[in-house]
């Protein structure tokens, strides 16, 4: 009886630890798009098809921590378009048990990857790898894969495609991180060429002072 006993309160605090780190993600949408911000980041490799599309931006005080791209593998000899979209995910100083995500327009093809993070701090400058214009009667991809640098220092580099080259860094937020996102996206295309997305660009929020320090 005592063993018995004994194994459901180890069960019990099992389910505790496992409530307590659960992730609740929830879509933010543009209900946020009202949010100031600091500076663009932009680079200068984006491809020329389609149109920017509406900006979306995490909740007030909260900063991107990771991402996740949507991307279509190879086709082999079929129309490719390689990365097709990109999502933020947000978080609350440095709380990570509620997030929201954020990710503007997106491309139809591909799946979503499994999330990256960074270790700590927030995501704070890009660098895209870009297919360039294939001419008439080629396959365009335009944007392939991206990296994000982290305040903590580290570099993540999404699971795109390795079509094209990467360009310069984006300039860094300063004093914050990145909040916001606006993507450049050719639309379908019904059966001619598909490339999605062109480009991409990050808006940075300044991060509050804290009183005796500054905010992680």
């Amino acid at each position: 009886m005592a063993r018995a006993l004994a194994a459901v309160a180890l069960l019990a605090l099992l389910s505790v630890g496992l409530c307590e780190e659960k992730t609740f993600l929830q879509r933010a949408g543009t209900a946020f798009n009202s949010r100031s911000y600091k500076s663009i980041l932009s680079v200068t490799n984006g491809e020329k098809f389609g149109d920017w599309t509406w900006p979306e931006m995490c909740p007030e005080t909260f900063y991107a921590v990771g991402f996740s791209l949507r991307v279509e593998s190879n086709q082999f000899g079929m129309d490719d378009t390689a990365l097709n979209g990109i999502r933020l995910i947000c978080a609350q100083d440095g709380d990570r048990s509620f997030l929201y995500s954020i990710e503007s327009h997106t491309g139809y093809f591909g799946e979503w990857s499994h999330s990256m993070y960074c270790p700590s701090g927030y995501l704070t400058s890009f660098q895209i790898r870009v297919e360039p214009h294939q001419g008439l009667f080629g396959d365009d991809t335009a944007v392939n894969n991206i990296k994000f640098r982290c305040s903590s220092n580290p570099m993540l580099e999404g699971p795109g495609m390795s079509w094209g080259e990467y360009g310069q860094w984006s300039q860094e937020c300063q004093d914050g991180g990145i909040c916001g996102i606006e993507s450049k996206m050719e639309a379908y295309q019904y059966g001619l060429d598909d490339s999605t997305l062109n480009d991409v660009r990050f808006h940075c929020c300044s991060v509050p002072q804290k009183v005796g320090g500054t905010a992680d």
